[in-house]
């Protein structure tokens, strides 16, 4: 994860090669946005029983080193990699599911259509991207407060009520029995620490060069503040 001084082409390529750790640190990190994509694109549509088994053969192709990965150009980064993988499963799914129906049928039909183009896809699952990786980092950061940081079990406290539960600082001073400008402070630094652990992860799963770092943690930020498509 985000605290191996690697990035995730070093994971799936150790996966390839049949390290079993490695395969079930990739299905830790990316199963559940793939079946979030799978689940979005195939919403009202009797695929929708398919996603685990299209989740499977994402996995396969991104792990078998014969396939597209080792066609895979790193400088050109993961997100996108793993959308086209993720697209050319989905699509393998829909052609089979039209030929199934059109045999039952005997006759041509749309069973199921799905634009690739379709914005709203893609903007859904870089959202579900940006999800992961706040999550990973607040899952960072919850391991050194576990790891007994304490000002990082305060800075974890504070993001949780903050964030998660939507209370204003003077409440979060109030239930951390904390004066209010000291809890400002305390938000503000949780803040900054939050900051330091999404870098971290960002720079583990996303980012082509040091230059691009801040640059795509703000766009992490930003995608996630942006409203979503219904």
């Amino acid at each position: 994860m985000a605290n191996v001084p690697d990035t995730c082409w070093t994971l799936i390529r150790r996966a390839a090669e049949g390290d079993r750790g490695a395969h079930s640190q990739f299905g830790r990190s990316y199963d559940a946005l793939i079946r979030a994509y799978l689940a979005r694109r195939w919403r009202n549509t009797p695929l929708v029983a398919d996603v685990d088994d299209a989740a499977q053969e994402v996995f396969l192709e991104c792990l078998t080193e014969r396939g597209p990965l080792g066609r895979a150009d790193p400088a050109q980064g993961f997100r996108g990699f793993l959308l086209g993988i993720v697209r050319h499963v989905a699509q393998r799914h829909e052609r089979g599911a039209a030929r199934r129906h059109e045999r039952a049928a005997g006759a041509e039909t749309a069973f199921v259509q799905v634009a690739d183009d379709d914005p709203g896809l893609t903007e859904f699952f870089d959202r579900q991207w940006a999800l992961t990786l706040v999550q990973e980092a607040r899952e960072l950061l919850e391991q050194r407060a576990r790891a007994g940081d304490d000002a990082a079990r305060l800075h974890a406290d504070v993001l949780d009520l903050r964030f998660a539960q939507g209370l204003p600082v003077r409440t979060i001073a109030a239930r951390l029995q904390m004066d209010v400008d000291a809890a400002h402070r305390a938000y503000a630094k949780a803040r900054e620490r939050f900051r330091g652990c999404l870098r971290q992860v960002v720079a583990y799963h996303a980012v082509r060069s040091e230059e691009d770092l801040d640059a795509e943690c703000q766009r992490v930020l930003d995608t996630l503040a942006a409203r979503p498509r219904p």
